[in-house]
């Protein structure tokens, strides 16, 4: 089971008189098996600035979070586990899925844009999924003939679909979906 560990670092409040807080800043990062490991050096790392930065830890379960995230302005690889809990979490945003293949020219072409959409168009979820043989169950339910394909859906359904690197095609249809 993976932990991720949340590390909170919070300044030393001011003193009454000004009355005012800082924000508190948080840092996270993810970790596998060590745990005492990871919380003793970050043990260690507190204590060494303890005059300045108060510290604690909370340790929480893969279970206790929220899923898979995505990055706003990336591209997110899925897989047949997170395609549909991203686009579930996604709710009333446009999510466009690139369906590609290691092998595809034409998806190897097309991928430089697809990723420069996604800086563009902040607003916009911005997914693709390799259709290899552990991906093919998901491949097979999304209805795929033909790589690259670009699924363009909202509110979890597939509303716009593109064959082929067609570029101008896939803003065109994005546009549409974000629009409706």
């Amino acid at each position: 089971m993976a932990l991720q560990i949340h590390h909170v670092c919070r300044p030393i409040p001011p003193p009454p008189s000004t009355g005012s807080r800082s924000s508190w800043p948080t840092k996270q990062f993810t970790i596998g098996r060590d745990v005492h490991r990871s919380v003793a050096s970050t043990k260690s790392i507190a204590s060494k600035t303890r005059k300045n930065v108060r510290s604690s830890v909370r340790v929480r379960s893969s279970l206790e979070m929220s899923g898979p995230t995505v990055v706003v302005g990336q591209v997110t690889e899925v897989d047949k586990d997170t395609f549909w809990p991203i686009v579930n979490a996604a709710g009333d945003k446009t999510v466009v899925l690139d369906m590609y293949t290691q092998w595809c020219g034409p998806c190897k072409i097309i991928a430089p844009k697809f990723q420069e959409l996604a800086e563009k168009y902040l607003d916009v979820v911005f997914l693709k999924l390799d259709c290899n043989q552990e991906n093919k169950p998901l491949a097979k339910e999304l209805g795929i003939k033909v790589v690259p394909t670009f699924k363009i859906l909202k509110h979890g359904k597939i509303l716009k679909e593109v064959t082929g690197a067609k570029f101008d095609s896939v803003v065109a249809a994005m546009e549409d979906v974000r629009s409706s």
